[in-house]
């Protein structure tokens, strides 16, 4: 993704779109040397992942416990926006993040609405799994 693209999380500084290079990008391009600080920005690099076809971040960033062998991104998937409802810190490693994404497939649009659970290991996030919600 072009690092002077608004980043597709929709994270605002001073009322604007941050960059792909100063957002999500950081994380997603460079996992080894810049990991995700908390799990809402874990949350949102992982949906800008999904945006950008990056099954290998979405890999990296799953729990081992819980993480699949192998991951099919979805053809034709146009995501249309993220709207991060609550963080929530459990304790120092633990964490859940409720959102709604927004998309759209072969014309019809669709809303993942989800809370997902993360935990901190080795100073790292790491999804664990979601609820979704109806």
């Amino acid at each position: 993704m072009p690092p002077d693209t608004p980043c597709p999380c929709g994270r605002l500084a001073a009322g604007r779109p941050l960059t792909w290079a100063a957002c999500c990008g950081r994380c997603v391009d460079a996992f080894d040397t810049h990991p995700a600080p908390d799990a809402e920005a874990l949350m949102r690099s992982r949906y800008s992942a999904f945006v950008a076809g990056r099954a290998d971040y979405l890999l990296a960033t799953w729990h081992p416990r819980t993480r699949p062998a192998t991951l099919a991104l979805e053809p034709g998937v146009k995501w249309l926006g993220l709207e991060v409802r609550r963080h929530r810190l459990l304790d120092a490693d633990r964490a859940e993040v409720e959102f709604v994404a927004r998309s759209r497939v072969a014309g019809r649009g669709q809303r993942l609405h989800e809370t997902s659970r993360f935990v901190r290991e080795g100073g790292r996030w790491y999804y664990l799994d979601g609820e979704v919600r109806p």
